[in-house]
Protein backbone atom coordinates (compact mmCIF):
# COMPACT_ATOMS: atom_id res chain seq x y z
CA UNK A 1 0.00 0.00 0.00
CA UNK A 2 0.49 3.34 -0.03
CA UNK A 3 3.16 5.48 -2.28
CA UNK A 4 4.09 2.04 -4.77
CA UNK A 5 0.59 1.57 -4.75
CA UNK A 6 -0.34 5.49 -5.87
CA UNK A 7 2.12 4.86 -8.61
CA UNK A 8 0.55 1.70 -9.90
CA UNK A 9 -2.72 4.00 -10.26
CA UNK A 10 -1.46 6.31 -11.50
CA UNK A 11 0.32 4.97 -14.58
CA UNK A 12 -3.22 3.59 -15.39
CA UNK A 13 -4.59 6.97 -14.95
CA UNK A 14 -2.25 8.11 -17.37
CA UNK A 15 -3.10 5.57 -20.19
CA UNK A 16 -6.53 6.62 -19.55
CA UNK A 17 -6.18 10.35 -19.67
CA UNK A 18 -2.80 11.19 -21.39
CA UNK A 19 -3.31 14.45 -22.19
CA UNK A 20 -5.50 15.45 -19.01
CA UNK A 21 -3.22 14.87 -16.66
CA UNK A 22 -0.53 17.81 -15.23
CA UNK A 23 1.84 16.93 -12.37
CA UNK A 24 2.09 19.52 -9.85
CA UNK A 25 4.06 17.42 -7.31
CA UNK A 26 5.42 14.03 -6.23
CA UNK A 27 1.89 13.40 -4.76
CA UNK A 28 -0.40 15.63 -6.27
CA UNK A 29 -1.11 16.37 -9.74
CA UNK A 30 -3.98 18.22 -12.26
CA UNK A 31 -6.85 16.51 -14.06
CA UNK A 32 -8.36 18.82 -17.04
CA UNK A 33 -11.92 17.62 -17.40
CA UNK A 34 -14.00 18.89 -20.38
CA UNK A 35 -17.82 17.98 -19.88
CA UNK A 36 -19.90 16.81 -23.03
CA UNK A 37 -22.92 19.73 -23.02
CA UNK A 38 -25.28 19.78 -25.26
CA UNK A 39 -26.17 23.25 -26.84
CA UNK A 40 -28.64 24.32 -29.36
CA UNK A 41 -27.06 24.61 -33.13
CA UNK A 42 -27.03 28.51 -33.29
CA UNK A 43 -24.78 28.45 -29.57
CA UNK A 44 -21.37 28.84 -29.83
CA UNK A 45 -20.54 29.33 -26.06
CA UNK A 46 -17.03 27.32 -25.24
CA UNK A 47 -17.15 23.84 -23.91
CA UNK A 48 -17.13 24.39 -20.13
CA UNK A 49 -13.68 22.72 -18.54
CA UNK A 50 -12.97 21.94 -14.82
CA UNK A 51 -9.96 21.63 -13.54
CA UNK A 52 -9.86 18.51 -10.64
CA UNK A 53 -6.35 19.14 -8.12
CA UNK A 54 -6.09 15.76 -6.35
CA UNK A 55 -3.50 15.51 -3.32
CA UNK A 56 -2.94 12.18 -2.50
CA UNK A 57 -1.83 11.56 1.42
CA UNK A 58 0.49 9.23 1.65
CA UNK A 59 -2.24 6.77 3.58
CA UNK A 60 -4.28 7.13 0.62
CA UNK A 61 -6.09 4.71 -0.36
CA UNK A 62 -7.35 3.72 3.19
CA UNK A 63 -7.52 7.97 3.74
CA UNK A 64 -9.82 9.73 1.17
CA UNK A 65 -7.60 12.30 -1.41
CA UNK A 66 -7.48 16.47 -0.92
CA UNK A 67 -9.46 17.45 -3.52
CA UNK A 68 -10.37 20.88 -5.00
CA UNK A 69 -11.80 22.81 -8.28
CA UNK A 70 -11.03 25.45 -10.30
CA UNK A 71 -11.39 26.86 -14.00
CA UNK A 72 -8.72 27.45 -16.63
CA UNK A 73 -7.14 30.55 -16.68
CA UNK A 74 -8.81 33.01 -18.58
CA UNK A 75 -11.85 31.22 -19.35
CA UNK A 76 -15.08 32.40 -20.32
CA UNK A 77 -17.98 32.63 -18.19
CA UNK A 78 -20.70 29.68 -18.67
CA UNK A 79 -23.80 30.64 -18.60
CA UNK A 80 -24.87 27.41 -16.72
CA UNK A 81 -21.82 26.86 -14.32
CA UNK A 82 -20.18 28.88 -12.18
CA UNK A 83 -17.36 27.33 -10.44
CA UNK A 84 -16.99 29.89 -7.71
CA UNK A 85 -21.02 29.06 -6.58
CA UNK A 86 -21.10 25.47 -7.39
CA UNK A 87 -17.96 24.29 -6.56
CA UNK A 88 -19.20 22.95 -2.90
CA UNK A 89 -22.21 21.44 -5.06
CA UNK A 90 -19.70 19.59 -7.33
CA UNK A 91 -17.27 18.30 -4.12
CA UNK A 92 -20.16 16.80 -1.93
CA UNK A 93 -21.41 14.82 -4.94
CA UNK A 94 -17.86 13.09 -4.62
CA UNK A 95 -18.59 12.19 -0.74
CA UNK A 96 -20.70 8.83 -0.81
CA UNK A 97 -18.12 7.13 -4.05
CA UNK A 98 -15.25 8.57 -1.82
CA UNK A 99 -16.30 6.94 1.11
CA UNK A 100 -17.76 3.77 -0.50
CA UNK A 101 -14.06 3.02 -2.01
CA UNK A 102 -12.03 3.55 1.05
CA UNK A 103 -9.43 0.95 0.61
CA UNK A 104 -9.22 0.51 -3.28
CA UNK A 105 -8.46 2.88 -5.67
CA UNK A 106 -10.58 5.74 -6.33
CA UNK A 107 -9.20 8.09 -8.36
CA UNK A 108 -11.30 7.04 -11.75
CA UNK A 109 -13.87 6.69 -10.14
CA UNK A 110 -13.95 10.24 -8.37
CA UNK A 111 -13.20 11.96 -12.34
CA UNK A 112 -16.42 10.35 -13.72
CA UNK A 113 -18.70 11.20 -10.96
CA UNK A 114 -17.59 14.89 -11.00
CA UNK A 115 -18.17 15.03 -14.88
CA UNK A 116 -21.71 13.24 -14.19
CA UNK A 117 -22.48 16.04 -11.86
CA UNK A 118 -21.30 18.34 -13.05
CA UNK A 119 -22.73 17.84 -16.40
CA UNK A 120 -26.03 17.25 -15.06
CA UNK A 121 -26.16 20.30 -13.44
CA UNK A 122 -25.74 21.87 -16.13
CA UNK A 123 -28.30 19.99 -18.32
CA UNK A 124 -30.90 20.67 -15.28
CA UNK A 125 -30.25 24.24 -15.17
CA UNK A 126 -30.98 24.07 -19.44
CA UNK A 127 -33.91 22.60 -18.78
CA UNK A 128 -35.21 24.76 -16.31
CA UNK A 129 -34.44 27.84 -18.88
CA UNK A 130 -36.36 25.76 -21.41
CA UNK A 131 -39.48 25.70 -19.24
CA UNK A 132 -39.10 29.31 -17.75
CA UNK A 133 -39.09 30.31 -22.29
CA UNK A 134 -42.17 28.18 -22.50
CA UNK A 135 -43.98 29.26 -19.29
CA UNK A 136 -43.26 32.80 -20.56
CA UNK A 137 -44.16 32.68 -24.71
CA UNK A 138 -47.44 30.51 -23.60
CA UNK A 139 -48.43 33.52 -21.33
CA UNK A 140 -47.34 35.87 -24.78
CA UNK A 141 -50.03 33.53 -26.65
CA UNK A 142 -52.41 33.43 -23.97
CA UNK A 143 -53.03 37.35 -23.34
CA UNK A 144 -53.01 36.86 -27.57
CA UNK A 145 -55.89 34.48 -27.95
CA UNK A 146 -57.48 36.82 -24.92
CA UNK A 147 -58.06 39.78 -27.64
CA UNK A 148 -59.75 37.31 -30.37
CA UNK A 149 -61.92 35.38 -27.46
CA UNK A 150 -65.53 36.87 -26.62
CA UNK A 151 -67.16 37.06 -23.32
CA UNK A 152 -67.94 33.62 -21.29
CA UNK A 153 -71.43 32.66 -21.29
CA UNK A 154 -72.57 33.09 -17.75
CA UNK A 155 -76.13 33.25 -16.18
CA UNK A 156 -75.59 36.45 -15.47
CA UNK A 157 -74.37 38.20 -18.95
CA UNK A 158 -76.80 35.96 -20.78
CA UNK A 159 -79.73 37.88 -19.24
CA UNK A 160 -77.58 40.99 -19.61
CA UNK A 161 -77.74 40.20 -23.45
CA UNK A 162 -81.30 39.32 -23.66
CA UNK A 163 -82.39 43.01 -21.50
CA UNK A 164 -79.92 45.02 -24.54
CA UNK A 165 -81.88 42.69 -27.36
CA UNK A 166 -84.87 43.29 -26.03
CA UNK A 167 -84.38 46.76 -25.89
CA UNK A 168 -82.84 46.98 -28.92
CA UNK A 169 -85.81 45.41 -31.02
CA UNK A 170 -88.59 47.54 -28.75
CA UNK A 171 -86.61 50.63 -30.26
CA UNK A 172 -86.42 49.26 -33.46
CA UNK A 173 -90.88 48.88 -33.59
CA UNK A 174 -91.35 52.21 -31.99
CA UNK A 175 -89.05 53.60 -34.77
CA UNK A 176 -90.83 51.97 -37.39
CA UNK A 177 -94.57 53.27 -36.15
CA UNK A 178 -93.37 56.65 -35.86
CA UNK A 179 -92.10 56.69 -39.35
CA UNK A 180 -95.65 55.05 -40.33
CA UNK A 181 -97.53 57.74 -37.84
CA UNK A 182 -95.54 60.14 -39.76
CA UNK A 183 -96.48 58.91 -43.42
CA UNK A 184 -100.02 58.59 -42.50
CA UNK A 185 -99.79 62.60 -41.54
CA UNK A 186 -98.41 63.56 -44.67
CA UNK A 187 -100.72 61.88 -46.57
CA UNK A 188 -103.42 63.40 -44.86
CA UNK A 189 -102.28 67.14 -45.14
CA UNK A 190 -101.65 66.57 -49.12
CA UNK A 191 -104.51 65.07 -49.96
CA UNK A 192 -107.90 66.66 -47.52
CA UNK A 193 -108.73 63.41 -46.98
CA UNK A 194 -108.58 62.29 -50.36
CA UNK A 195 -111.36 64.53 -51.70
CA UNK A 196 -110.42 67.10 -54.76
CA UNK A 197 -110.33 70.55 -54.07
CA UNK A 198 -113.47 72.64 -55.87
CA UNK A 199 -112.30 76.37 -56.91
CA UNK A 200 -114.96 79.07 -55.84
CA UNK A 201 -116.19 81.31 -58.70
CA UNK A 202 -114.17 84.03 -58.32
CA UNK A 203 -111.03 81.93 -58.24
CA UNK A 204 -112.20 80.60 -61.37
CA UNK A 205 -112.70 84.11 -63.08
CA UNK A 206 -109.26 85.06 -61.63
CA UNK A 207 -107.77 81.90 -63.41
CA UNK A 208 -109.12 82.79 -66.44
CA UNK A 209 -111.11 79.36 -66.20
CA UNK A 210 -114.80 80.78 -66.64
CA UNK A 211 -116.69 79.14 -69.60
CA UNK A 212 -114.00 76.17 -69.56
CA UNK A 213 -115.19 74.11 -66.84
CA UNK A 214 -118.64 74.13 -69.35
CA UNK A 215 -117.01 73.51 -72.22
CA UNK A 216 -115.27 70.29 -70.53
CA UNK A 217 -117.93 68.92 -69.62
CA UNK A 218 -120.28 69.13 -72.71
CA UNK A 219 -117.17 67.66 -74.12
CA UNK A 220 -117.64 64.86 -71.40
CA UNK A 221 -120.87 64.46 -72.57
CA UNK A 222 -120.30 63.82 -76.39
CA UNK A 223 -117.54 61.23 -75.42
CA UNK A 224 -120.06 59.06 -73.58
CA UNK A 225 -122.47 59.40 -76.51
CA UNK A 226 -120.04 58.27 -79.02
CA UNK A 227 -119.18 54.88 -76.66
CA UNK A 228 -122.84 54.52 -76.40
CA UNK A 229 -123.48 54.78 -79.71
CA UNK A 230 -120.29 52.59 -80.52
CA UNK A 231 -121.57 49.76 -78.19
CA UNK A 232 -124.49 49.57 -79.53
CA UNK A 233 -123.76 49.17 -82.90
CA UNK A 234 -121.91 46.37 -81.94
CA UNK A 235 -124.50 44.38 -80.49
CA UNK A 236 -126.40 42.26 -82.35
CA UNK A 237 -130.10 40.60 -82.51
CA UNK A 238 -130.69 37.50 -82.25
CA UNK A 239 -134.04 36.19 -83.77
Amino acid sequence: MGREEQAEEREVLDSIFPDEITDLSQDSFRVTIALDVQQEDDDDTPTPTILLTISLPESYPDTAPNLSLSSPPNAPKHPFLDLSDDSATLLSSLDEPTSSSLGTQMIFTLISTLKDSAELLISERQKAQVALKEVERSKVEEAENVKFQGEAVTRESFLRWREEWRREVEGDERKKEEEREMERKKAAGRGGGGREERLTGRQLWERGLVGKEEEEAEEDEETEAVEVEERIGGLKVEG
